[in-house]
């Protein structure tokens, strides 16, 4: 596998994601779906954002918006093997889940990961979704009972990827504002005996096929 998951944005190491895409080209998938509770105008500033900071690091990037590929998985496994790299963007865990189960990402997304036929990226919930589940997250914009206008038909699945053997925590101790919530993620982990990599902002993990490091 050939990870970059950051603790919030591109992070403080963008040049390790760079790394990753060695000889590959630059162009990336962006996954917004984690913004899709925002109103119209919210979720386009927030994809310009990402286009940009995407674009700054020498990236190719352009949207794939997962609603457009709901009951339709065979279509979102041709782009998605097209590309060198998907990033999936933070925001609501919970509606990202829904939208992986609904278009069939979930699946997609692991097979490629495992052969190495992209880089995944990105952060806060988007790398979440590699852990074993989502049980322990909670909070006003990571609320399982959110339901996006579109998303009436899909279905809530807390089981993730498990592509990685640990949860992620990410905004521990960071000037941001859910990282009270992340305390209290933390409190389960522990409780719950769950292993886990709290990240702080600036900070990601880097997967390189068997090795594996926090950076930033």
């Amino acid at each position: 596998m050939k990870l970059y998951l950051s603790s919030f944005r591109i992070g403080n190491r963008p040049e390790e994601l760079l790394r990753l895409l060695g000889d590959r080209g630059r162009r990336t998938a962006l996954i917004l779906n984690a913004d899709d509770y925002k109103d119209a105008e919210g979720r386009a500033a927030s994809l310009q954002r990402e286009l940009d900071e995407l674009s700054g690091i020498g990236l190719d990037p352009f949207e794939v918006d997962l609603r457009d590929y709901f009951g339709r998985q065979e279509e979102l496994e041709k782009v998605l093997s097209s590309v060198d790299c998907v990033y999936v963007r933070g925001g609501s865990v919970f509606v990202l889940r829904r939208a992986f189960r609904a278009s069939g990402a979930d699946h997609v997304l692991k097979r490629l990961i495992e052969e190495e036929a992209v880089v995944y990226a990105g952060y806060s919930a988007g790398p979440c979704l590699l852990g074993p589940d989502l049980h322990g997250i909670q909070g006003e914009v990571d609320n399982p009972e959110l339901v996006p206008s579109g998303y009436e038909d899909t279905t809530m699945d807390w089981d993730c990827l498990g592509l990685l053997p640990f949860a992620i925590a990410p905004h521990h101790r960071s000037d941001h504002p859910e990282s009270e919530e992340i305390d209290r993620l933390v409190e389960y982990y522990v409780e719950h005996h769950v292993p886990f990599v709290a990240l702080r902002d600036g900070q990601a993990i880097v997967v390189d096929g068997d090795t594996r490091s926090v950076v930033g």
